[in-house]
């Protein structure tokens, strides 16, 4: 065989190849666009935005103060995780993959954990301001309203009728102040009995506003306790034989001396509760309270002062740095995590309480109110 009884072979074998090269890139581009459409049960944090809390917080112009340095609350941000991005999250050093249950517990629609951040954030301001006036020497009056709904599970007689933020105020007429009493009314009735709860219809904009509703009457019929789900002995009631499948917790109303708000608009979650405490009181008590520095801070935050753990801190303390903070105040528990992400530039700080984040801030050359005498 010569050559030239050889080309036309090679010119087929030519023509041939890019068609299946074609159709293996195609293959390729399908199995990709499936694989991002694919949602698995596992979210992704990574490193959020972090900014000046202080732009947020509107307060009477008489009482406002410009600041000389900044206080800054920073968040993660949260997505759900796709067949096709799940192997790159795992492998990133920024980034931490957790299962779907963990930030939203077994057993509740992720539907609902929206409304929970939501929920959560318009908890914190409210402890964040109570925090912050009493330090300040104000005295905060709170009363009880009602059983606040924070989480509903999947499969129960409260799915579809209750929602997250609703208050329940009453069951069958019988006053509910209190979450213990709540449960203990509640414990008086067995599966397949019918309660008519009284509801405030409070709900989250978009933006994540609350707004309060009307008040309503849901008759639910309860259902029979699921198998491995523990009675709520919380409050030294006897085990309810009936179960409507929420979580709940008292519904804390302050009144406060003045006209106080911190727009989150969007932001959902607990953590911002130390950053807005700290920003009130820079705001209300001169405005030096950083000493000019750059301050980011995280933690959760009672009425009483205390600062609780949260979650994602490893992603926070990337995010305060890209924002240029120096200084980073996070809860005890979480102080190794944030060392182990900061750079020499970022000092790390732990702190369990209001009262120990202003001890530090006072020592790094910011003014710090005097504390209020002992009532």
């Amino acid at each position: 065989m010569t050559e030239a009884q050889l080309q036309p072979r090679a010119s087929r074998r030519r023509r041939v190849l890019p068609r299946v090269a074609i159709a293996v890139i195609a293959v390729i581009v399908v199995a990709l666009v499936a694989a991002s459409r694919i949602t698995l049960n596992y979210y992704v944090l990574s490193p959020g935005d972090a900014q000046s809390v202080g732009p947020l917080i509107k307060v009477p112009s008489d009482r406002a103060h410009r600041s000389d340095g900044t206080v800054l609350f920073t968040d993660v941000f949260l997505g759900q995780v796709t067949a096709l991005d799940y192997v790159p999250y795992l492998l990133s050093s920024n980034d931490q993959v957790v299962p779907t249950g963990e930030l939203v517990g077994s057993g509740i629609p992720t539907s609902e954990l929206t409304a929970q951040g939501y929920l959560e954030m318009a908890q914190a301001q409210a402890a964040a301001k109570t925090a912050a006036l009493e330090r300040l020497g104000f005295q905060i009056k709170e009363h009880d309203s009602g059983a606040v709904v924070e989480a509903i599970s999947s499969g129960t007689p409260a799915i579809g009728n209750l929602k997250v933020g609703e208050v329940i105020t009453a069951v069958n007429g019988s006053g509910t102040p209190t979450v213990c009493d709540f449960v203990r009314r509640l414990a008086g009735f067995g599966p397949g009995q019918k309660v008519s709860l009284s509801v405030e219809e409070n709900r989250f904009t978009a933006e994540g506003t609350p707004v309060h509703g009307s008040s309503v009457t849901k008759t639910l019929r309860l259902a029979s306790r699921p198998a491995g789900v523990p009675a709520d002995t919380q409050c030294g009631s006897r085990a309810s034989r009936g179960f409507l499948g929420i979580a709940a917790q008292t519904q804390k109303d302050f009144t406060f001396p003045f006209p106080i708000t911190i727009n989150t608009a969007g932001i959902g979650g607990p953590s911002a509760g130390l950053a807005m405490t700290l920003g009130l009181i820079n705001t209300l008590s001169g405005g030096h309270l950083t000493g000019g520095r750059r301050v980011a801070a995280t933690g959760t935050i009672d009425e009483f002062g205390n600062v609780g753990d949260v979650g994602g801190v490893a992603q926070k303390t990337i995010a305060v740095e890209r924002a240029g903070a120096t200084i980073f105040l996070v809860p005890a528990p979480e102080l190794a995590v944030a060392r182990s992400k900061a750079t020499p530039a970022l000092h790390v700080y732990a702190v369990s309480t209001l009262a120990e984040a202003l001890s530090v801030l006072r020592k790094l050359g910011g003014h710090v109110p005097s504390a209020p005498p002992a009532r």
